[in-house]
């Protein structure tokens, strides 16, 4: 299964272990070994990096015309959620996910969070395995295919608070995780944003990402009413 995905990819591992870890959620990892750091949550982060960087080198000689806010907002729509479970879905990923039985249960394989996190875990473990040139492959053969010229298909409401913030001087946004509950297949992350130190909106959502842009969302509704 593993060289059928290899395929699906177009990226043959060296090191194959790598990709073994991208598929593996925390849930697996925590069921089966009692250990959440040998699952692809470090791999999600490195992959996270990875992705921005290369989609931002792209967009940035790609439009050269486009001023930095435009840019932000390109690559924000491009590195989210929606966009990498598609390219998961393209590749079959979640046929290949090792869950635990409670997630495997819950329909993990075809959620959404879950499979972007597979997705940039997978763009990472290439890049630890054949550099910057094998991430790169990856990417542009399932994220940079689909560019938001015009409109986008995604709303960035953190990058659109920073902006409406940043029209006045020395002012400083704080993500807090405040709490999580529910179990490996359902979690539940609540998140504060503050201004200056001062809580202006909080949001829930199936990752600390998701729960992010929901306080971001919140926080433009009362800061800025008849913004969005």
């Amino acid at each position: 299964m593993i060289k059928e995905l290899e395929k699906a990819i177009g990226y043959h591992f060296h090191d194959i272990s790598l990709l073994q870890n991208a598929l593996t959620h925390s849930s697996y990892a925590n069921e089966r070994w009692h250990n959440s750091l040998l699952s692809n949550e470090r791999l999600e982060f490195l992959g996270d990096s990875v992705l921005g960087m290369l989609v931002a080198e792209y967009l940035f000689r790609s439009f050269p015309n486009r001023p930095e806010g435009e840019l932000t907002r390109m690559r924000a729509d491009m590195v989210c959620e929606t966009t990498l479970a598609a390219a998961a879905n393209q590749i079959g990923l979640g046929t290949h996910l090792l869950l635990g039985h409670g997630e495997e249960q819950g329909g993990g394989r075809s959620r959404n969070s879950i499979l972007a996190d597979a997705m940039e875990s997978v763009i990472a473990a290439s890049f630890l395995d054949g550099g910057i040139e094998a991430a790169l492959g990856i990417v542009s053969r399932f994220i940079l295919v689909t560019v938001p010229v015009t409109k986008l298909h995604n709303v960035d409401y953190k990058t659109q608070l920073q902006e409406l913030v940043q029209q006045k001087k020395n002012q400083t946004l704080t993500y807090t995780l405040t709490g999580q509950s529910g179990p490996d297949h359902d979690k539940q992350f609540d998140v504060e944003v503050s201004l200056n130190g001062r809580t202006v909106g909080a949001g829930s959502g199936s990752s600390k990402k998701r729960a992010e842009q929901e306080a971001a969302r919140a926080a433009i509704e009362a800061l800025f009413p008849g913004t969005l």
